[in-house]
């Protein structure tokens, strides 16, 4: 077994048949066939199953799938850790759904500039999902919304965000979470730092009363809002993006109001591509927090 044999597998298992596998390897169909069975008369087992044209993981080629990836994904980085030119490979990251809408673009064009060589294959999600995601190994690098809490786990501070209240332009205002009790929360589903500062915002007795709208999309959360279909928290950088944000921002305690994004990264396993990624967003948010810039994605009231 070498990592040739196991890139093969992991195509494979990946494309879901040999035809579609040996596309993306450039190599002919009966090469990519004749290797797959060479594995598996090598470790003695059957990798995948036929099932209607396609093939499936076996229990044990699910087991190796899992050791492929590691295994290529520290070949990388060994190659990239020796290696003296500029990061090449592909670098998996992870983002909140509002770092990606409000952040994230500067930061990238800086990043392809810098690091043209590098692919970025981002995912999003909420904060939970992506933390652990990098503890497993699933996701090089994640822009998560608070700390975290896994010891395998370091960060880097970045982005302040500023959240607010948002509600229809009709909505009574907003002075204490019980102005609210009755109406619907619209939030991320469980796992979003942001939905658990509405929790906290809003309390055990106010919390009782309410419905929750589970979305996964800012841009719909924000277009619900403004229907007066029910109310939010947003990080106010999202609606600087959301050109038809027509709401009213409510202020909440200063408590909950200001986090920080971090960057994380799993502890000693810092890829050339990670360091480069952390080095263009610690000098995009010291540029955005320079004295007498007005404050980043600040939208007017």
């Amino acid at each position: 077994m070498d990592l040739s044999d196991l890139l093969i597998f992991k195509t494979v298992a990946e494309a879901g048949g040999i035809v579609k596998a040996a596309g993306r390897l450039h190599r002919v169909q009966s090469n990519v066939t004749t290797r797959i069975k060479q594995l598996e008369a090598s470790i003695g087992v059957a990798l995948f199953v036929r099932e209607k044209q396609r093939l499936h993981l076996s229990p044990q080629g699910q087991m190796l799938l899992v050791y492929a990836d590691k295994l290529l994904r520290l070949a990388d980085e060994a190659r990239g850790a020796v290696s003296t030119g500029a990061p090449r490979g592909t670098l998996r990251l992870g983002a909140l759904e509002s770092t990606s809408a409000s952040r994230l673009p500067a930061i990238l064009s800086e990043f392809h500039l810098q690091c043209p060589d590098v692919s970025v294959e981002l995912k999003t999600g909420t904060n939970d999902f992506l933390a652990a995601a990098v503890a497993d190994r699933r996701l090089d690098a994640a822009f998560i919304a608070q700390p975290p809490a896994q010891k395998e786990l370091s960060f880097v501070p970045l982005f302040r965000e500023h959240l607010v209240l948002v509600t229809a332009l009709t909505h009574r205002p907003v002075h204490r979470s019980a102005d609210v009790a009755g109406e619907t929360v619209i939030a991320f589903p469980h796992g979003c730092a942001y939905r658990r500062i509405v929790e906290r915002w809003l309390g055990p007795q106010t919390l009782a009363s309410v419905r929750v709208l589970e979305l996964s999309s800012y841009h719909a959360i924000v277009a619900c809002v403004a229907s007066g279909t029910g109310i939010a928290i947003v990080p106010e950088s999202v609606l600087a993006t959301v050109q038809s944000a027509l709401v009213m921002r409510h202020e909440i305690p200063k408590v909950l109001r200001n986090v920080v994004t971090p960057l994380v990264w799993r502890t000693g396993e810092q890829t050339p591509a990670v360091v480069a990624l952390r080095d263009v967003a610690r000098r995009k948010c010291q540029a955005a927090a320079a004295p007498g810039r007005r404050r980043s994605g600040r939208a007017p009231a």
